[in-house]
């Protein structure tokens, strides 16, 4: 059932309607003058009706982003999806590089403590060493998950 243009209009519809009107001037529909004229007119409005008057000319969906027509062929490409396995030798050094990161962050803080206490256990390798081998064990016999 299509609104009463008799009901008063709210500030989120008018708000919408501003919305829309700024689309079909970035679309070149309307000019930046038509854009003020019509921008004043939808902030004075005070029912629906005057609303749909403002906007009764232009379409109310870009013609462009609609869905194919159920009576036209459809494409049957798949859509475009990233290769993954192109993809897995920067996924690798983005692993490498994380890793180096934190380790030499706890090797620098371990490094500080030493020299400002004394001996002190070298903590930091249960930090580097576990995830150091997953990564080497994984960059040996690669990526079980086929991701």
């Amino acid at each position: 059932m299509a609104p009463n243009p008799d009901v008063r209009a709210s500030d989120a519809d008018r708000d919408r309607v501003a919305v829309s009107l700024r689309e079909h001037c970035a679309e070149g529909r309307i000019t930046m003058d038509e854009l003020q004229e019509r921008l004043d007119a939808v902030y004075g409005a005070k029912t629906l009706g005057q609303l749909q008057e403002v906007t009764s000319d232009l379409p109310e969906e870009d013609l462009y982003q609609l869905p194919v027509p159920a009576s036209q062929a459809k494409s049957t490409a798949s859509p475009a999806r990233p290769d993954l396995a192109a993809l897995a030798p920067q996924r690798m050094r983005a692993m490498w590089g994380a890793w180096a990161t934190v380790s030499a962050i706890n090797v620098t803080v371990w490094l500080i403590i030493l020299i400002t206490s004394g001996a002190v256990y070298p903590w930091w390798i249960w930090v580097a060493g576990p995830w150091g081998a997953i990564l080497l064990m994984r960059t040996i016999f690669g990526d079980r998950h086929g991701d």
